[in-house]
């Protein structure tokens, strides 16, 4: 008999356990699917939802304020996204305010943010759709930084090989840093150029104080004055 009863008071203890799980399972279900508190209704457009999903949070000023609670493709290249929000968050959220997908933490669950308005707008009502800010596409990202990889190791190859070729003494850096002839050459050759220069403005100088030559200079330089006299 007093085995009987045990047995009763255990299962009953059981059954009790098992009936407290359960409604402390669907409290934490419907806490989180904001069915136990008045909520509103909300909408907004996304080129790309990035991976988001039904049941992601929504957060508002670093708080989450509800759930995504519906996706629909609209277009090839819109998408749908329906929010249920808290209702006591309704007087913060205005008309141009804005919803932006991030990520909870480094490598979390997505989820849409909602940047304050202004405080002149009205307040959201249900059903309003609020504007989108397109998320960034990780994927285009990745394939511009491989890009930019690839051509940075191209061109770390180029500047080996340019290197490696004036090392040789290939083409005409090359010869002239290892060529001292070719040196040697080159620098007399910038010698004479400047001498020929400075030798060629002697040759107007003189030219200029020339006796034959200082009348004509003189009927060049007046006409010119002229002309700027005319042009003023």
């Amino acid at each position: 008999m007093k085995k009987k009863t045990s047995n009763k008071i255990g299962l009953g203890i059981f059954v009790s356990a098992a009936i407290a799980i359960f409604i402390v399972g669907i409290y934490l279900i419907g806490e989180r699917r904001q069915l136990f508190r008045g909520t509103f209704k909300i909408s907004t457009v996304f080129k790309n939802v990035s991976g988001l999903q039904l049941g992601n949070n929504v957060r508002f000023s670093g708080i989450d304020v509800g759930i995504v609670s519906d996706m629909a493709q609209l277009t090839d290249t819109t998408v749908k996204v329906d929010m249920q929000i808290d209702e006591r968050s309704r007087k913060f959220m205005k008309t141009d305010s804005k919803a932006s997908i991030g990520t909870d933490g480094l490598m979390g669950d997505k989820l849409i943010l909602i940047a304050p308005g202004t405080e002149k707008a009205p307040m959201l009502k249900n059903n309003d759709v609020i504007a989108a800010v397109s998320p960034i596409n990780m994927d285009d990202v990745f394939i511009k930084l491989k890009k930019t990889g690839d051509n940075l190791a191209s061109i770390t190859t180029n500047l080996a090989s340019i290197t490696q070729n004036v090392k040789e003494g290939k083409g005409t850096i090359g010869m002239l840093f290892t060529d001292t002839v070719f040196a040697q050459n080159l620098a007399g050759t910038l010698v004479n150029v400047k001498q020929g220069a400075q030798g060629f403005k002697r040759n107007m100088d003189a030219a200029s104080n020339s006796f034959l030559l200082k009348g004509a200079i003189k009927k060049q330089q007046k006409e010119d004055e002229k002309r700027k006299e005319i042009t003023k």
